[in-house]
């Protein structure tokens, strides 16, 4: 521990116009500041004593402190002192190279994707979550031709961890409906990505513990927060702990804020604005148009995207994604079985997983969502394939700014290239597009299914099964998950 003069410089921002807190009205500026001693060392934070739109990336600030009950918490202010003075930010760390493959043999090579199933997916369908997940898991178990006895390895992400409305229950719930007796179970939470699941069920059946492990994941958000709303399900008043006890006291309660940060040093380091993310958009309402389980189907031009209300900039409404209800479910299948199943099999090429970023969102990367760079080195580490192999990516698209951080992570472009290389839409169209991009409307559009509606779409392209959508002959896709966990990458090809 050591004492520091309580100077620094913004490092990036957001302006939230959400309501979050009862006592918390919008808007008001969160940001990132860097402390003078070390740049390295962050806190997140208001910056307050001036409008809004004074605040700029490289703002000398100064603290003070506010008491907040028992507690003082700091704040920023412009520093009288370095009035008019943009100064340094702190420079994009080298995360350094992925581990090369530790062994001659891969375990993806003694697996394949057989089945896939979803449930109903909608806005507040006021479904029994566990209902959802027990639809999901028979349809991928039929899809797989495969019977409940069949099945020896269960695996879901997060469990029982996390609020109301992010989980089925976990394991249990889902044992005790369908009769199941798994020889393996996995139900954690800190994994490389929701997609995490799905990998350490490929490690169960690799290492012959399992031959056919389900794996799903449910979320009932928009019921739950439906059922808040109306006082049907009561949410007693509780202190800020673990990592929402350096965010809450600032009204920094969403992902939207903490990642909008990112995106504001993004646009000041390499340049850009809101319309590069508007295309991501855009393109995503239009691949929806042609999916008819998407919840948002209507078409929308970048004029619309532009007219939406403000969540968090650079953040609008359709740069979020749409928290719905609903469940998918997949199996992993021993490689040797996959000729007794009757759909093509989806074999999985590599994995990405590993971590090379510090597990903070504000004490490392600022320039892109955290959590990207490490997975996807890694991923190119585990196959000979490369960029030109790929014919279509379902990128992980909590936000638009979360897709371009993966497209540049993966290295289809160069860090600050996603502008030209999106091109007003026409580089991530479904039609003609040099990456086809989330072709069932990603997140933004079908709904948030934490990646797992990512991977689905995945297997049906490569079984050719995407109907009204198909990209032409497609034979590899890329798949990641992330935007909270730690994130992970999947290569998927066709047999």
């Amino acid at each position: 521990m050591a004492p520091v003069c309580g100077r620094g410089v913004v490092a990036g921002f957001t302006v939230n116009h959400q309501q979050w807190l009862a006592d918390f009205p919008p808007p008001y500026v969160i940001a990132v500041v860097a402390l003078e001693e070390d740049d390295g060392v962050r806190l997140t934070t208001n910056i307050v004593g001036c409008p809004a739109d004074d605040v700029r990336i490289g703002l000398p600030v100064r603290v003070l402190f506010e008491k907040a009950g028992d507690v003082y918490v700091p704040l920023f202010e412009p520093d009288p002192d370095r009035a008019g003075q943009t100064l340094a930010v702190p420079a994009v760390r080298d995360v350094g190279a992925a581990r090369p493959r530790v062994a001659a043999t891969k375990f993806e090579e003694r697996v394949v994707l057989t089945g896939v199933g979803q449930s109903a997916v909608g806005r507040r369908l006021m479904v029994d979550p566990l209902r959802l997940t027990t639809d999901a898991c028979l349809a991928a178990v039929a899809d797989a031709g495969l019977t409940l006895d069949e099945i020896d390895g269960l695996s879901t992400y997060p469990s029982r961890m996390g609020s109301p409305g992010f989980s089925e229950g976990g394991i249990g719930p889902l044992t005790e409906a369908l009769q199941l007796k798994p020889t393996w179970i996995n139900g954690a939470g800190d994994t490389p990505g929701q997609s995490g699941a799905i990998v350490a069920a490929m490690l169960a059946v690799a290492s012959g513990l399992c031959r056919h492990v389900l794996c799903y994941r449910t979320l009932w958000e928009s019921s739950f927060a439906a059922l808040v709303r109306e006082g049907k399900w009561a949410q007693p008043p509780s202190r800020a702990t673990g990592m929402t006890e350096f965010l809450t006291p600032f009204g920094a309660m969403s992902a939207a804020n903490w990642i909008g940060v990112h995106a504001s040093h993004y646009f000041h380091r390499y340049g850009g604005d809101r319309e590069m993310l508007g295309w991501i958009a855009v393109n995503s309402r239009a691949n929806a148009a042609r999916n008819p389980e998407a919840v948002y189907r209507e078409p929308i031009t970048i004029d619309d995207y532009f007219a939406a209300r403000m969540v968090t900039t650079p953040f609008g409404l359709y740069d979020c994604d749409v928290p719905v209800d609903g469940a998918v479910a997949v199996v992993v299948s021993a490689v040797e079985t996959a000729a007794d199943r009757p759909r093509p099999p989806v074999l999985v090429e590599a994995v990405g997983t590993q971590i090379l970023e510090r597990l903070s969102w504000d004490q490392d990367t600022l320039s892109h969502e955290p959590q990207t760079k490490g997975p996807a080195r890694h991923l190119w580490t585990r196959t000979d394939l490369r960029h030109d192999d790929v014919d279509l990516a379902l990128l992980y698209d909590g936000f638009t700014f979360n897709a371009v951080s993966w497209i540049e992570a993966l290295g289809f472009c160069a860090l600050g290239g996603a502008r030209d290389f999106i091109d007003e839409g026409r580089g991530i169209a479904l039609d003609g597009g040099r990456l086809p991009l989330n072709p069932h409307g990603g997140q933004l559009s079908a709904g948030r299914l934490h990646g797992f509606g990512h991977v689905r779409e995945a297997m049906l392209q490569l079984r050719g099964e995407a109907t009204g959508r198909q990209v032409p002959d497609a034979r590899t896709a890329v798949v990641t998950t992330g935007g909270g966990a730690p994130g992970g990458a999947l290569l998927l090809r066709r047999s």
